[in-house]
């Protein structure tokens, strides 16, 4: 668990409204919320700033209760992980059903840890839970909070007594200066402007059962995300900080997606889990698309691939499970890249690793060559440089137009990084033939080393 501050863990029963809870004190939609018991299986954790006190907020999935989840033992068990590690625990009831044996067990467990519990009574909206919202004060703790997750009823109190909480136990420090105007909107927890500039996004994304969980849990070193046989294990998408060689990244990962039909067919769960992904996708700096070294790039990669591409993301094709598959045969490896390049020929750009996340071999190369790639995404060639290497080049390789005519490059500049970016002005075209354009990128692409990063190309013609 990220100890740079203190960390509250929300805890309960299985859709006692943890979730939605998780999302309004964060300011984020990060938790899938839904009427399913089991929806959320690993702990979220999400930064939040209180009144200048800063903290970490998890949400856990659901403790005891019944659950049709097969993965709920396992749920559970990661629960509690994050439930010895916290700092202040907020446990969450439901006010409509009222005080269940579930909820005094858990109580009981919580009191043993020995760490400071907040009581917060949900959904006491509804009418039905006035008569029942006493009855959970014989569960001993002090103060009980009555909130609305929904409609945000209560959650700024809840918020006061949390950093209260966190100021007894001496944790509370300060996180810069806000007024009480902006206090009054919880707010997710900014990165200053060092950080947010050095701090590199890393997405692993891919199918449903390749090994993405285990892979991160392999990067953190730690058990932070479920791992089990069962394809779509993961639901969220769950971020977690990694300093590596004085770097930071925030390692974040997806659910499995699968194919449009059979996401449609998967309920309404699956279909927010690959929203969460994709969002995961535009959001990043770097994506790793694990896949599963036995089965080889499937169609569904190159889909994942194709969408990373098209948001401009640096892109590095890790190929799991390698154990399993490696032969002693040096051909072998070169065999196995030219049909997955053959598969995916539009990410020709993207190094491909050879890993076994399960036993650790070569997973020291994968943070070593993201870090490759987002330096790559970033890199600004000086325009003296450039110029010099288009004329050089064109000069072997004149320029081309759809309409045939004679094109002349006048002028190169780089327009913009993350993707590197440039524009070309030419004495009549508004764009080249697009194998001169491919002939460009690979020529930038291997005389500058921008290496894993998608390049864009604008054509234009010089104004007289």
């Amino acid at each position: 668990m990220p100890r740079d501050s203190p960390s509250v863990v929300l805890v309960g029963r299985p859709n006692v409204g943890k979730s939605t809870l998780f999302n309004r004190m964060t300011g984020s939609r990060r938790a899938i919320v839904a009427p399913i018991a089991g929806t959320t299986r690993d702990a979220l954790a999400r930064p939040v700033v209180w009144r200048g006190v800063a903290f970490q907020l998890f949400d856990t999935g659901g403790l005891y209760g019944e659950s049709e989840d097969p993965l709920h033992e396992l749920v559970v068990a990661h629960g509690r992980r994050a439930i010895i590690h916290a700092d202040l625990l907020v446990l969450i009831v439901d006010g409509r059903e009222g005080l269940i044996p579930g909820d005094e067990r858990i109580a009981r467990e919580l009191r043993e840890t020995g760490h400071p519990v907040l009581l917060a009574i949900n959904k006491t909206d509804d009418k039905r839970s006035q008569k029942s919202s006493m009855e959970f004060f014989q569960l001993g703790f002090d103060p009980v909070l009555e909130i609305s997750a929904e409609h945000g009823t209560g959650v700024y109190e809840l918020l006061d007594e949390i950093v209260e909480g966190l100021r007894a136990k001496g944790l509370a420090l300060k996180h810069g200066t806000r007024s009480e105007a902006s206090a009054e909107s919880p707010q997710p927890l900014a990165l200053s402007p060092d950080k947010a500039d050095t701090e590199t996004r890393v997405a692993i994304v891919g199918r449903p059962n390749v090994g993405k969980s285990s892979l991160v849990n392999r990067l953190l070193r730690e058990e932070r995300v479920l791992v089990s046989d069962m394809p779509g294990t993961t639901r969220d998408a769950i971020d977690a900080p990694l300093l590596w060689h004085r770097r930071h990244f925030r390692i974040i990962d997806t659910a499995g997606m699968r194919r449009p039909g059979r996401i449609s067919r998967g309920g309404k769960v699956e279909m927010v889990s690959v929203a969460l992904a994709k969002e995961a996708i535009a959001d990043a700096d770097v994506v790793a698309l694990v896949i599963d070294a036995q089965e080889g790039a499937a169609d569904q990669d190159a889909a994942i691939g194709g969408e990373a591409d098209r948001a401009g993301r640096g892109i590095v094709v890790i190929a799991n499970k390698w154990d399993l598959v490696k032969r002693a045969d040096h051909t072998f490896v070169q065999a196995f890249d030219d049909t997955l390049r053959h598969g995916m020929r539009f990410l020709d750009y993207a190094p491909i690793l050879h890993i076994s996340a399960l036993t650790g071999e070569r997973t020291t190369r994968v943070l070593e060559t993201i870090d490759k790639v987002a330096a790559a995404r970033r890199m600004r060639i000086p325009t003296p440089a450039l110029n010099k290497f288009i004329e050089s080049v064109t000069a072997a390789n004149p320029p081309v137009s759809p309409g045939r005519k004679h094109v002349r490059i006048m002028y190169a500049a780089q327009i913009g990084v993350a993707p590197p970016s440039f524009v070309f002005f030419t004495n009549v075209a508004t764009t080249f033939h697009f194998s001169y354009q491919r002939f460009l990128v690979n020529q930038l692409r291997e005389h500058f080393g921008f290496l894993g990063t998608p390049i864009r190309l604008q054509v234009r013609r010089r104004a007289k």
